[in-house]
Protein backbone atom coordinates (compact mmCIF):
# COMPACT_ATOMS: atom_id res chain seq x y z
CA UNK A 1 0.00 0.00 0.00
CA UNK A 2 1.47 3.34 -0.98
CA UNK A 3 1.76 6.21 1.46
CA UNK A 4 -0.64 8.22 -0.73
CA UNK A 5 -3.47 5.69 -0.47
CA UNK A 6 -2.88 5.21 3.25
CA UNK A 7 -3.30 8.90 3.97
CA UNK A 8 -6.34 9.11 1.68
CA UNK A 9 -8.48 7.01 4.04
CA UNK A 10 -10.57 9.40 6.13
CA UNK A 11 -9.87 9.25 9.87
CA UNK A 12 -11.98 6.67 11.70
CA UNK A 13 -13.06 4.97 8.46
CA UNK A 14 -11.88 1.81 6.72
CA UNK A 15 -11.65 0.75 3.09
CA UNK A 16 -14.83 -1.30 2.61
CA UNK A 17 -13.31 -3.55 -0.07
CA UNK A 18 -13.21 -6.55 2.29
CA UNK A 19 -16.99 -6.31 2.78
CA UNK A 20 -17.92 -6.34 -0.93
CA UNK A 21 -19.83 -9.44 -2.06
CA UNK A 22 -18.01 -9.90 -5.38
CA UNK A 23 -20.39 -12.66 -6.52
CA UNK A 24 -23.14 -10.04 -6.90
CA UNK A 25 -21.12 -7.14 -8.33
CA UNK A 26 -22.41 -5.97 -11.72
CA UNK A 27 -21.53 -3.24 -14.19
CA UNK A 28 -23.75 -2.32 -17.14
CA UNK A 29 -22.18 -0.89 -20.32
CA UNK A 30 -18.62 -1.93 -19.45
CA UNK A 31 -16.10 -2.75 -22.14
CA UNK A 32 -15.33 -6.49 -22.17
CA UNK A 33 -11.58 -5.79 -22.24
CA UNK A 34 -11.72 -3.06 -19.54
CA UNK A 35 -14.05 -4.43 -16.85
CA UNK A 36 -15.08 -3.27 -13.38
CA UNK A 37 -12.59 -5.55 -11.60
CA UNK A 38 -9.79 -3.29 -12.93
CA UNK A 39 -11.18 -0.38 -10.88
CA UNK A 40 -12.47 -2.11 -7.77
CA UNK A 41 -10.30 -5.14 -6.89
CA UNK A 42 -7.21 -4.89 -4.70
CA UNK A 43 -4.01 -4.89 -6.74
CA UNK A 44 -5.78 -4.06 -9.99
CA UNK A 45 -7.12 -0.68 -8.86
CA UNK A 46 -3.64 0.46 -7.78
CA UNK A 47 -2.30 -0.09 -11.33
CA UNK A 48 -2.81 3.12 -13.34
CA UNK A 49 -2.45 1.10 -16.55
CA UNK A 50 -5.69 -0.79 -15.83
CA UNK A 51 -9.11 0.82 -15.91
CA UNK A 52 -12.83 0.35 -16.32
CA UNK A 53 -14.15 1.75 -19.60
CA UNK A 54 -17.66 2.33 -20.84
CA UNK A 55 -18.68 0.62 -24.06
CA UNK A 56 -21.62 1.99 -26.12
CA UNK A 57 -21.64 5.51 -24.60
CA UNK A 58 -20.22 7.42 -21.62
CA UNK A 59 -22.59 6.03 -18.97
CA UNK A 60 -21.84 3.24 -16.48
CA UNK A 61 -24.17 1.63 -13.95
CA UNK A 62 -22.40 -0.25 -11.17
CA UNK A 63 -24.11 -2.37 -8.49
CA UNK A 64 -22.05 -3.32 -5.42
CA UNK A 65 -23.61 -5.56 -2.75
CA UNK A 66 -21.98 -5.98 0.66
CA UNK A 67 -21.73 -9.13 2.77
CA UNK A 68 -22.86 -7.19 5.85
CA UNK A 69 -24.50 -3.87 6.67
CA UNK A 70 -22.18 -0.89 6.33
CA UNK A 71 -22.22 2.86 6.90
CA UNK A 72 -20.79 4.66 3.88
CA UNK A 73 -18.83 7.81 4.69
CA UNK A 74 -17.02 8.72 1.47
CA UNK A 75 -16.10 7.59 -2.03
CA UNK A 76 -12.86 8.07 -3.93
CA UNK A 77 -12.88 7.80 -7.71
CA UNK A 78 -9.69 8.07 -9.73
CA UNK A 79 -9.76 8.71 -13.44
CA UNK A 80 -8.06 10.62 -16.26
CA UNK A 81 -8.65 14.38 -16.46
CA UNK A 82 -10.37 14.18 -19.87
CA UNK A 83 -12.35 10.92 -19.76
CA UNK A 84 -12.84 10.55 -16.00
CA UNK A 85 -16.36 10.55 -14.51
CA UNK A 86 -18.03 13.89 -13.80
CA UNK A 87 -21.59 13.43 -12.49
CA UNK A 88 -21.91 10.41 -10.18
CA UNK A 89 -25.25 9.49 -8.61
CA UNK A 90 -25.28 7.11 -5.66
CA UNK A 91 -28.25 4.98 -4.63
CA UNK A 92 -28.41 3.14 -1.31
CA UNK A 93 -30.17 -0.26 -1.22
CA UNK A 94 -31.75 -0.02 -4.70
CA UNK A 95 -31.90 -3.40 -6.41
CA UNK A 96 -32.45 -4.20 -10.10
CA UNK A 97 -31.68 -0.79 -11.53
CA UNK A 98 -31.05 -0.38 -15.23
CA UNK A 99 -30.52 2.50 -17.62
CA UNK A 100 -34.26 2.50 -18.35
CA UNK A 101 -35.27 3.19 -14.72
CA UNK A 102 -32.25 4.88 -13.11
CA UNK A 103 -33.87 8.32 -13.44
CA UNK A 104 -37.12 7.09 -11.83
CA UNK A 105 -35.51 7.17 -8.37
CA UNK A 106 -34.03 10.12 -6.49
CA UNK A 107 -30.36 9.45 -5.72
CA UNK A 108 -29.23 9.22 -2.10
CA UNK A 109 -26.47 11.64 -3.09
CA UNK A 110 -24.97 13.19 -6.22
CA UNK A 111 -21.28 14.00 -6.54
CA UNK A 112 -19.83 16.22 -9.26
CA UNK A 113 -16.17 15.36 -9.62
CA UNK A 114 -13.55 17.94 -10.51
CA UNK A 115 -10.14 17.21 -12.05
CA UNK A 116 -8.76 17.59 -8.49
CA UNK A 117 -11.08 15.01 -6.91
CA UNK A 118 -10.45 12.64 -9.86
CA UNK A 119 -6.96 12.11 -8.47
CA UNK A 120 -8.51 9.74 -5.92
CA UNK A 121 -9.34 12.27 -3.22
CA UNK A 122 -12.21 11.00 -1.01
CA UNK A 123 -15.48 12.91 -1.34
CA UNK A 124 -17.55 12.94 1.86
CA UNK A 125 -21.15 11.87 1.25
CA UNK A 126 -24.42 12.76 2.98
CA UNK A 127 -23.60 10.35 5.80
CA UNK A 128 -27.18 10.28 7.14
CA UNK A 129 -28.34 8.79 3.80
CA UNK A 130 -25.91 5.86 3.99
CA UNK A 131 -26.43 4.42 7.49
CA UNK A 132 -27.71 0.88 6.83
CA UNK A 133 -26.34 0.01 3.43
CA UNK A 134 -26.52 -3.54 2.06
CA UNK A 135 -25.90 -2.48 -1.55
CA UNK A 136 -24.72 0.58 -3.43
CA UNK A 137 -25.59 1.48 -7.01
CA UNK A 138 -23.28 3.97 -8.69
CA UNK A 139 -24.56 5.70 -11.83
CA UNK A 140 -21.84 7.50 -13.75
CA UNK A 141 -23.93 9.85 -15.87
CA UNK A 142 -21.25 11.68 -17.84
CA UNK A 143 -17.56 12.47 -17.99
CA UNK A 144 -15.36 15.55 -17.82
CA UNK A 145 -15.33 16.44 -21.55
CA UNK A 146 -18.59 14.74 -22.64
CA UNK A 147 -16.65 12.21 -24.72
CA UNK A 148 -18.05 8.83 -25.78
CA UNK A 149 -15.93 6.72 -23.40
CA UNK A 150 -15.65 7.14 -19.63
CA UNK A 151 -12.56 5.71 -17.92
CA UNK A 152 -12.29 4.86 -14.22
CA UNK A 153 -8.97 3.80 -12.74
CA UNK A 154 -10.09 3.25 -9.16
CA UNK A 155 -13.22 3.20 -7.02
CA UNK A 156 -12.72 3.06 -3.25
CA UNK A 157 -15.47 3.15 -0.65
CA UNK A 158 -14.78 4.27 2.92
CA UNK A 159 -16.95 3.79 5.98
CA UNK A 160 -17.55 1.42 8.86
CA UNK A 161 -19.43 -1.78 9.45
CA UNK A 162 -22.62 -1.87 11.47
CA UNK A 163 -22.27 -4.25 14.35
CA UNK A 164 -25.05 -6.77 13.97
CA UNK A 165 -26.02 -9.69 16.15
CA UNK A 166 -26.04 -13.11 14.54
CA UNK A 167 -29.13 -14.66 16.13
CA UNK A 168 -28.07 -18.19 15.08
CA UNK A 169 -24.87 -17.97 17.12
CA UNK A 170 -26.69 -17.11 20.35
CA UNK A 171 -27.15 -20.00 22.73
CA UNK A 172 -30.52 -20.55 24.29
CA UNK A 173 -30.52 -20.05 28.03
CA UNK A 174 -32.23 -22.98 29.67
CA UNK A 175 -34.50 -22.53 32.67
CA UNK A 176 -33.53 -24.53 35.74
Amino acid sequence: MSAESATAIPRGQVDLLDFVDFSGVECLNQSTSHSLSNAIKQGYREDDGLNLESDADEQLLIHIPFNQVIKLHSIAIKGPEEDGPKTVKLFSNKEHMGFSNVNDYPPSDTVVLSPDTLKGKPVVLKYVKFQNVLSLTIFIEDNQLDSEITKVQKIALFGTTVETTDMKSLKKIEDH
